[in-house]
């Protein structure tokens, strides 16, 4: 071989990377973890001897496809434009770039064929040059460059062009990058969680949208579970919870819609920036309280939230685990509403709940033909007919049924406000009355179950009851999820200030979500938007603070500990002197029979610190040992449902520098994750 040494050649290790637009409309190549690489890597080799069939892998928990032949990354459960996938065993890096990008493919074999022709001859002098402009240099096994060639005419209008020229780092596989690769996902999941966020695209301080942050809030979870409870994860005990987001503002903005021509027209062109700001975020509030936007948000969230489950179902036919719903600002309002007009399947109330077609004629609906032409519903007669309905069968149909029989909007809605006068004839006739099906809400003058809220103000000259489901909310149709949620967590809420506004005080302790026994309201000290909600279900005068959200590492703020600190202290200070007042006062007061009568001096002594003590407890402040004497409601199964976040050491200097902040900080707070975790699997028998 003319003395030439010739080398042992090893094949390159490959690994698989997708690419994700960042914020900047930079391209960035992140690497697919450590257990779905391996599988593209399997796919991709058997896929040759497939010839053009397709093959698709699922990644990421399975929330992403991959098209092997197309080399796309496609989203499963939500919109996003398909991203580039590449295989990748040469990457290249900048002097003032953060990572390593890699090669494209066909680049990378190029590379790869002249490192073995090098190695095989031990002839490190070979340069590479691409159409591209750019040409690598292999000067050895462990020293590679890329040169970019730049023509000098075009320096002066491109003043970074002498940077660009600069050599580039050029490193073969995966040895000797700082890539993060991440472990994977278990593939088990044993609880489901929905989130629906609040007002506006953005959800937090990043202004990024709904899907970044919960895949943030995700991969926080996997995190703490790994950390926190890796006792039952090694008894093969547990998976993981899997988070999904729900976005309703894309469709409510939507071109159906039509609301953002509408307001533009009518916006000011001054201050344009703040007006869309204001348009595309607070808005939201007034929508919602809207018959018509509230109709669109809340059929979106429902409809949203039933199509991702079945997506979920079928990806993972053996999920056994149960499912929760957790709401951020607004959206956690309209799943309190949701979630209050929820019905409890059951066929044999809903059938006993339906008059008989000898109740019907009485109350004057003289035949099915002449009241559906009596509403002007005439034309759908043979429709419903051919279907062998009659009023009693209609009467258990909901508005989800005459949508499936095909049906147009007005005629349904017409349907079921003819099925809320039926039920209200038989009301005053009967004095009774059960839930109309399809029409949630409507109750007689009897309520069999507990009042959700009770005690309206009666200065108010508004009746609440007006409304059908008499909490005031908007008289819309409220749709049905497929499932039975286990529990529903509210993040900086502002479900207690619209309940106040709406006219109601208290929330009936008997009271629970028809169909979800467990609530938990968590809001950050300084949140704005968020209010507590345990003063509406207490005894008038009982005042509690919220339950503190232990730290994630397991302790208090030591700022906060420092505060307490100095409050005990203080306290004792103050018991101090007043002790020392007391001995004082007994020593330079005179003998008891040279004291004038009570009455004559017209005051009282002073109380006791016990008395004084006893005292606050009346006027709010209760003891510990009382406080499991007292009632909170069965919105959370009778336990505490307010739960405060602890704040960060810079956040207590000033507290109204971070109230935005606050607002916006739950999708990244690792405590608020923890909680949400423990609470799921404390269901499962496996703590902390």
């Amino acid at each position: 071989m003319n003395g030439v040494i010739e080398g042992v050649y090893e094949p390159v290790q490959h690994h698989w990377f997708h690419c994700e637009q960042q914020v900047d409309c930079k391209d960035s190549w992140f690497p697919f973890s450590r257990e779905d690489s391996p599988r593209l890597e399997e796919a991709h080799k058997h896929g040759g001897t497939r010839g053009e069939e397709e093959m698709v892998v699922a990644t990421e928990g399975r929330r992403f496809d991959v098209r092997l032949k197309e080399r796309r990354r496609y989203a499963v459960y939500w919109e996003q434009p398909p991203s580039e996938v590449r295989r990748c065993s040469w990457f290249h890096k900048g002097d003032k770039d953060i990572s390593y990008t890699p090669y494209p493919e066909h680049t990378s074999l190029a590379l790869e064929e002249a490192y073995m022709i090098s190695v095989t001859l031990n002839d490190w002098t070979r340069k590479l040059e691409f159409p591209t402009g750019e040409t690598v240099v292999l000067h050895s096994p462990k020293l590679m460059t890329q040169q970019q060639t730049i023509p000098s005419k075009y320096w002066i209008s491109f003043p970074s062009a002498s940077e660009q020229s600069r050599p580039r780092t050029v490193k073969r596989g995966m040895e000797g990058i700082s890539i993060e690769i991440p472990e994977g996902e278990p593939y088990q999941v044993d609880h489901l969680v929905f989130m629906v966020h609040g007002v506006g695209p953005a959800c937090d301080i990043q202004l990024r949208g709904v899907v970044q942050c919960v895949n943030d809030f995700r991969d926080a979870s996997l995190s703490l579970l790994s950390s926190h409870f890796k006792q039952g994860q090694d008894g093969a005990h547990m998976g993981r919870v899997e988070f999904l987001p729900v976005n309703w503002h894309r469709v409510l903005h939507g071109d159906a819609t039509g609301v953002d021509e509408d307001i533009q027209r009518i916006t000011l062109p001054s201050i344009s920036r703040l007006r869309q700001f204001s348009n595309g975020t607070v808005l939201d509030l007034f929508y919602y309280n809207s018959p018509t936007y509230c109709q669109t948000i809340i059929d979106t969230v429902a409809s949203e939230i039933n199509r991702l489950h079945h997506v979920f179902l079928q990806r993972h036919p053996q999920f056994t685990g149960a499912v929760s719903l957790t709401g951020h600002s607004l959206g956690s309002l309209i799943l309190f509403d949701l979630l209050t007009n929820q019905e409890i399947h059951n066929t044999d109330e809903k059938i006993s709940s339906v008059s008989s077609p000898s109740e019907a004629t009485s109350i004057n609906f003289e035949s099915f033909e002449k009241t559906l032409r009596n509403c002007g519903l005439g034309k759908f007669f043979q429709m419903l007919t051919k279907e062998q309905m009659d009023l009693e069968s209609l009467a258990l149909c909901s508005e989800t049924d005459l949508k499936d029989l095909g049906m147009p909007l007005g005629p349904r809605k017409k349907i079921m406000c003819l099925l809320k006068r039926w039920r209200e004839k038989q009301e005053s006739r009967t004095g009774t009355s059960q839930p109309v099906p399809g029409v949630p809400g409507v109750y007689s003058q009897v309520q069999e179950q507990p009042m959700l809220l009770s005690d309206a103000p009666s200065t108010s000259p508004v009746d609440y009851k007006y409304f059908d489901i008499g909490i005031g909310q908007v008289s819309i149709v409220y749709p049905q999820l497929a499932f039975q949620p286990q529990a529903f967590f509210a993040l900086g809420s502002p479900i207690g200030m619209f309940l106040s506004v709406r006219g109601l005080k208290r929330i009936d302790p008997k009271y629970s979500l028809p169909t979800c026994k467990s609530f938990y309201n968590i809001f950050h000290p300084f949140d704005p938007v968020a209010f507590r909600i345990e003063p509406m279900v207490v005894s008038p005068g009982v005042d509690l603070p919220p339950m503190l959200i232990p730290h994630h590492k397991g302790r208090k703020r030591m700022h906060l500990e420092l505060k307490d600190s100095l409050m005990r202290v203080s306290s004792d200070l103050l018991l101090s002197v007043s002790t020392l007042r007391g001995v004082w006062q007994t020593l330079t007061t005179l003998p008891v029979n040279t004291l004038p009568p009570v009455a004559s001096v017209g005051t009282t002594a002073a109380l006791p610190p016990q008395e004084s003590e006893g005292s606050r407890a009346q006027n709010g402040t209760v003891p510990p040992t009382e406080m499991k004497n007292i009632s909170f409601g069965m919105l959370n199964g009778g336990r505490r449902f307010d739960y405060v976040l602890q704040e960060k050491p810079l956040e207590s200097f000033n507290e109204y520098l971070f109230a935005i902040q606050s607002h916006l900080c739950y999708w990244d707070s690792e405590d608020t994750v923890l909680l949400l975790l423990r609470e799921i699997y404390e269901g499962k028998g496996i703590l902390l």
